[in-house]
């Protein structure tokens, strides 16, 4: 099908169905859904290379990505990319991964944007004071950042409401009557973790009751860091009743700890875990089910490639701002406070 045949059967004009396809921003989104929908069911296929010399476009978004010897690498990014692939892969669009061995991202993409490899980047893991988006952003590169930065530059942006997350998380467990409650953040300086650690710690003085800093701990979301904090939260005299996990795989080391003590999860001791609804852990099938503030990684990871889309198509990246809410689920691993 070729798309003037394509306008046809929709009863649109083909500089309205193109635009539409391309992601241009004076489309709206009823249209724009009409088209992409018809365009599968009538198995109408863009011609990728002619529309990359009509547009002098690579066809290509590019991310950096930490190496396998990172321990930042793992489960989490294998989800996120799903999801930015499955969004890039319905207009062709290919993904240039460039592989990183330090923690400085800039020489990176310099590379990438001096290679006319990419046309946009895509951003991850910012800090509060994030130096990638200040040289993007004086370049004039297009990105788009996964979570927030106080840098004052315009530029567009997907995040989660992680402060929100753990404000209510926390508040539930005070509900609960839980009053020593531990905290197994993300690595310290990241954006979502300090905003974590802020829900947390409003939360607690809301109700009058003053944060341990023996309860609260950073790193890696891994079982071992999971463990290791956990083991020495429950070695404290008195212990923590309740802990907050920063992700599920942080979450299998803490339960394994608990046990370790000879605890009982959700009667001695309380967890609520940050749950990125991985296909393969899934909290309702644990034993007792996790309680959990969930969130779709990949559901973001396919946001935000859309939203890179609607950057190149020309949407002002001061309208590119979304804060997603992330929803509590309780289940069996939370229970009243023990008593004393």
């Amino acid at each position: 099908m070729k798309l003037k045949e394509l306008a046809a059967e929709l009863g649109l004009s083909q500089t309205t169905v193109s635009r539409a396809l391309n992601g241009y921003p004076e489309v709206n989104e009823a249209t724009r859904q009409r088209v992409s929908e018809a365009a599968q069911r009538l198995g109408y296929r863009a011609n990728v290379s002619a529309r990359r010399l009509a547009t002098g476009r690579a066809g290509a978004i590019g991310l950096v990505l930490p190496t396998e010897g990172n321990v930042q690498f793992g489960p989490h990014t294998n989800e996120y990319l799903s999801g930015v692939a499955g969004r890039l892969a319905r207009d062709e669009i290919d993904i240039l991964l460039s592989p990183l061995e330090t923690d400085d991202e800039i020489p990176a993409f310099k590379r990438l944007i001096s290679s006319k490899r990419v046309d946009a980047l895509i951003v991850g893991s910012p800090t509060l004071a994030d130096p990638r988006v200040k040289f993007l952003t004086e370049i004039g590169f297009p990105f788009v950042l996964h979570g927030r930065t106080e840098v004052d530059k315009p530029h567009a942006w997907l995040d989660i409401d992680n402060g929100g997350a753990f404000f209510r998380a926390t508040s539930h467990l005070l509900d609960l009557g839980h009053r020593r409650i531990a905290m197994i953040n993300g690595p310290a300086g990241m954006t979502f973790a300090e905003h974590r650690e802020k829900g947390y710690r409003d939360a607690m003085l809301a109700r009058g009751v003053t944060p341990d800093p023996r309860f609260i701990a950073n790193g890696q979301f891994t079982d071992e860091t999971g463990f290791r904090f956990a083991q020495s939260f429950l070695e404290q005299n008195p212990r923590p009743t309740a802990i907050l996990a920063g992700s599920m795989m942080t979450a299998l080391g803490v339960f394994r700890a608990i046990r370790a003590a000879g605890l009982t999860l959700g009667q001695d001791v309380s967890m609520i875990a940050h749950d990125d609804v991985f296909p393969y852990l899934n909290a309702d099938n644990m034993v007792p089910s996790m309680s959990t503030t969930r969130s779709s990684i990949r559901a973001a990871g396919n946001r935000i490639a859309e939203l890179v889309l609607q950057v190149l198509a020309g949407k002002p990246v001061e309208q590119v701002h979304e804060l997603w809410p992330v929803e509590l689920v309780l289940r069996e691993s939370t229970g009243p406070a023990p008593r004393d």
